[in-house]
């Protein structure tokens, strides 16, 4: 296998050659995010490339992220390095699925977590982050809505929201695992350590936390704090921004199985290939994208993200 350095170094080459953007989510491996132009999270990494003047996106993600950037970027090729790299939570729901709740709930805004399919978007009324779900969902100013697919996010949003929510039955795996007692093991370990949580963890974790925020308000909130050591409940990938913006402190995971396999996948070797091959492209049917992207305009227009 060829060292770091040099994979680096080639996958830098080809991307200059390729006129190619390379972005990483937060949760990928650490030479992945250090190899890419940009890191953040799925729907601002799908914006930044869209922006850009590179005429191909190379998504070091899942595939969900890599539609997203084929929706709002349809002029560029966008490559995922993993095709085998997809999201359970995302795929728990379809779009034969939304069309089965809006006909058994006609009239009530489907609020469309960005972590699902391209597919499921379009069959939508509008588009949240896990930052904006509140803004969004009081933006309907429907008496109910109904919340797809993450029941997590769904019940967190209700808890800010005099609206009745209604929910699909959906969940992140890897979020899913983090128990009470894992918390609370941490805060033995670590007492006076603040906990962060992420709101795809479940109601009675969110309910132990100081602060409950995207992976992007966690980076904001963590390099703000005074703490020198923070319990962080999501994906342990971040912690490596997190350690490269806040050297001086102490970033704990409160369990073992916060981990998530699919995006773990991609390695420096797969960038690489997919550069050199230009295959595993994601692409959107122009009626799916027109759907979708009117989903994601709605969350746009309705507040901050």
């Amino acid at each position: 296998m060829e060292r770091t350095g040099e994979l680096t170094r080639r996958i830098r080459e080809l991307a200059a050659r390729r006129k190619a953007i390379i972005i990483a989510h937060n949760y990928q491996r650490a030479e992945v995010q250090d190899v890419a132009d940009v890191t953040g999270d799925s729907l601002g990494l799908s914006r930044i490339a869209a922006s850009s003047d590179a005429e191909v996106i190379v998504f070091c993600g899942v595939h969900f992220m890599a539609e997203s950037a084929a929706i709002l970027a349809p002029s560029k090729k966008v490559l995922l390095p993993r095709m085998d790299a997809g999201c359970p939570m995302a795929d728990m729901i379809t779009a034969e699925n939304v069309r089965e709740i809006k006909s058994r709930h006609p009239g009530v805004p489907i609020v469309t977590y960005v972590n699902s399919s391209a597919e499921v978007k379009a069959e939508s009324d509008i588009c949240c982050t896990s930052a904006n779900v509140v803004t969004v969902t009081k933006s309907t100013k429907a008496p109910v809505a109904y919340l797809a697919p993450d029941r997590n996010l769904a019940r967190w949003a209700a808890r800010h929201t005099s609206q009745k929510i209604l929910y699909w039955e959906g969940f992140c795996p890897t979020h899913e695992r983090m128990t009470v007692g894992d918390v609370q093991a941490a805060r033995a370990l670590h007492p006076g350590a603040p906990f962060i949580a992420h709101p795809e963890c479940r109601p009675e974790v969110l309910d132990l936390a100081d602060e409950v925020r995207s992976t992007s308000g966690m980076i904001d909130w963590c390099a703000a704090s005074g703490a020198a050591t923070i319990i962080v409940g999501t994906e342990t990938g971040l912690f490596h921004r997190l350690k490269k913006d806040s050297p001086d402190k102490t970033f704990v995971a409160p369990s073992e199985k916060l981990v998530c396999p699919n995006m773990k996948l991609t390695t420096l070797e797969d960038v690489a290939e997919v550069l050199e091959t230009m295959e595993n492209v994601v692409a959107v049917s122009e009626k799916t994208r027109a759907g979708a992207l009117a989903a994601l305009r709605k969350m746009l227009e309705a507040g901050r993200d």
